[in-house]
């Protein structure tokens, strides 16, 4: 079944080209089939900082030179999903997540340089001598499943599995980085096992939408702002995702239409997390608009 057709590609084409940055541009293009992975290597790396790290905005959210351990998480999911995340370049970012490792094999979310910088006032670096699992999850597993190698991978991923193993409460980002580990853990029983109980996690706990048509007077699970709600294909932008079997097709259907008909009059897609200054909706949307054909394109003929 199509989920975007030609003109609603074009709409969202031409709204990222009227907005969007060099990265958001690039893997648009990509997406519409006028662009190359190499062109989003290329706008990716233009992100990298002196001592390889990734800064300059690359995450919206994450303002200024100094990198963060976001950022580069973010810069690795942009490599793995144009399919240019090869040895040279994944070993770089572990050397530099290695120089900000705790203790406990996983790398804090944020560094305390965060604060230097415009940022969201909700937002504070967290203790730097333990390991956050949004971040060190999701990076571990875009590089376990882009076969890269490196000494750092084997220490976050045995962090990821102590985490997972002890979750019992969590929230939709966090989640959506442990799916990405899942997807790609080494150990395929244990992770298939993992994620039977995640998925009951996110169902029991209401942290997925399920009838996107209904989510007025739903709230949002706690720390989110009101009406940030995060539907089925979120936690499975793809067939192949270690989340996709959480759902039943009736219930990806109802996402997939509900993200599809949410694309505005101008082609883009609206964010629906908290703004925190004038300008953030302008710098994300294009980005939103990207991912949202992602996922669109991913499920099309299989849902």
């Amino acid at each position: 079944m199509e989920r975007i057709d030609a003109e609603q590609l074009e709409r969202a084409a031409q709204f990222v080209w009227r907005t969007g940055s060099l990265v958001d541009q690039r893997r648009m293009a990509r997406l519409a089939g006028t662009g190359t992975s190499e062109g989003v290597r290329a706008a990716v790396l233009a992100h990298r900082t002196g001592d390889g790290g990734f800064a300059f905005a690359l995450e919206p959210d994450v303002k200024g030179p100094d990198p963060q351990p976001l950022a580069a998480m973010t810069a690795l999911a942009i490599l793995d999903e144009a399919g240019v995340l090869d040895q040279a370049t994944g070993a770089g970012v572990c050397d530099w997540l290695a120089v900000h490792t705790a203790p406990d094999g996983g790398v804090p979310d944020l560094l305390e340089t965060i604060s230097v910088y415009p940022h969201p006032p909700w937002v504070q670096a967290p203790p730097q001598d333990r390991g956050g699992l949004l971040t060190t999850a999701r990076a571990a597993g875009y590089l376990l499943r882009s076969g890269v190698e490196h000494p750092w991978i084997d220490g976050a991923a045995a962090f990821c599995r102590d985490r997972i193993d002890a979750l019992e409460a969590s929230h939709p980002y966090e989640v959506f980085s442990v799916a990405a580990f899942l997807g790609a853990a080494p150990d395929r029983v244990w992770a298939g096992k993992a994620a039977a109980r995640i998925g009951e996690l996110v169902r029991g706990a209401g942290l997925v939408l399920l009838d996107p048509a209904d989510w007025e007077g739903v709230e949002s699970p706690p720390g989110y702002a009101p009406g940030e709600h995060h539907l089925a294909c979120d936690f499975a932008p793809d067939p192949a995702s270690a989340a996709a079997a959480w759902f039943s097709p009736a219930e990806m259907r109802a996402a997939l239409d509900f993200r599809a008909a949410e694309q505005d009059a101008d082609g883009g897609w609206p964010i629906h997390y908290r703004r925190w200054h004038n300008g953030i909706e302008l710098q994300a949307r294009p980005g939103f608009t990207v991912d949202a054909v992602r996922v669109l394109k991913a499920w099309e003929g299989t849902a």
